[in-house]
């Protein structure tokens, strides 16, 4: 019996293509094909082993279906519980908990609110007005300002006084917002993360928000340390398929930004030398889930998030990878 990979994608036009070649080119006894979905029925069957999830952020469909794929067994890349659950600040929570570097980090109250919150019945837990000079004495200037539930750069202000933060977060309508302790960093680095063993580290400018190809930019005790530490929370939060963030500021890697369960997987983003790795290295990865699929029951779980620790399943404990490549292909 041939097992099936489903593709669910929005406006994407180079990696769709290609990962859909790759798989089918592999004769494992595995096929990959675009999703198809009408109006499915709450008993339907899912006909996929595996399905990649590349824009139920954006359109709600998606994520509703795939909550329900999961529960008829199929392996949803990305966990739709799990991501449905995510924000922002429980990842800078959660990174703390792990003990592992985390710009300080503060969530504040919505400024503006549905119709039918009336402000003094609906909002009597909030205190009011905030301390917003004691908020600036925690985090320091410059800040970053951004929502607690976006992604891909939006949303985000770089806030020089506490008069610009409180002008920019008076602007912020319905989001829910963090304030977030601004990291001069001396390198940065966006690594993609694939089923909670691989890592692939890579040069990274976020004023161009450009990838480069460099194979020596790290040295392998702080590569080491970024891939360690980088593993620690996709394990963790159990996302196959992310990207991570990280700002180096005194020797020391910062997580900034680990929300990514939609990586960007763009020919032209990622530059040909990473599109090729990403594309075999996800064919590589959704395989394996559709031969070997893990157990739902410990998926849907949360003693192991809030342990602080978890591993793919089947046969014992993932082995890091390493910057000298001998657990995985990523830059010395």
């Amino acid at each position: 019996m041939t097992l099936k990979i489903g593709l669910i994608v929005g406006r994407e036009w180079s990696f769709p293509p290609a990962f859909i070649e790759e798989v089918n080119s592999r004769n494992e006894g595995v096929t990959a094909e675009m999703v198809q979905l009408g109006a499915p029925a709450m008993d339907e069957p899912c006909p996929y082993a595996v399905i990649v999830d590349r824009i139920s952020h954006e359109v709600p469909f998606y994520r509703t279906y795939l909550k329900q794929a999961a529960l008829q067994g199929c392996q949803v890349v990305n966990n739709p519980f799990m991501w449905t659950a995510d924000d922002k600040f429980f990842g800078a929570a959660l990174a703390t908990k792990l003990g592992i570097a985390h710009p300080k980090t503060v969530v504040l109250p919505n400024r503006d609110y549905i119709p039918g919150i009336v402000h003094d019945e609906s909002l009597r837990n909030l205190q009011y007005p905030l301390d917003w000079q004691g908020i600036a004495d925690y985090i320091g200037m410059p800040c970053i300002l951004k929502d607690a539930h976006g992604g891909g750069w939006k949303e985000v202000y770089v806030c020089r006084s506490l008069d610009e933060l409180i002008e920019n977060y008076n602007s912020s309508g319905l989001l829910t917002m963090i304030v977030q302790e601004f990291i001069e960093w001396e390198q940065f680095i966006r690594c993609i993360c694939l089923g909670q063993e691989v890592v692939m580290p890579i040069k990274y400018d976020p004023g161009e928000r450009k990838y480069h190809v460099a194979h020596d930019h790290l040295s392998p005790e702080l590569g080491q340390r970024i891939v360690h530490d980088s593993l620690k929370l996709v394990r963790a939060l159990g996302y196959d398929m992310n990207s991570m963030e990280w700002a180096v500021r005194d020797g020391i890697p910062y997580a900034i930004d680990f929300m990514n369960p939609a990586p960007d997987m763009d020919l032209y983003s990622l530059t040909p030398h990473y599109f090729e790795w990403v594309v075999k290295a996800m064919a590589d990865m959704t395989i394996k889930l559709a031969k070997n699929p893990r157990p739902q029951v410990r998926e849907a779980g949360w003693a192991s998030l809030f342990a602080g620790s978890r591993h793919t399943g089947g046969g014992g404990p993932v082995q890091d990878a390493v910057p000298d490549g001998s657990s995985a292909p990523v830059p010395a």
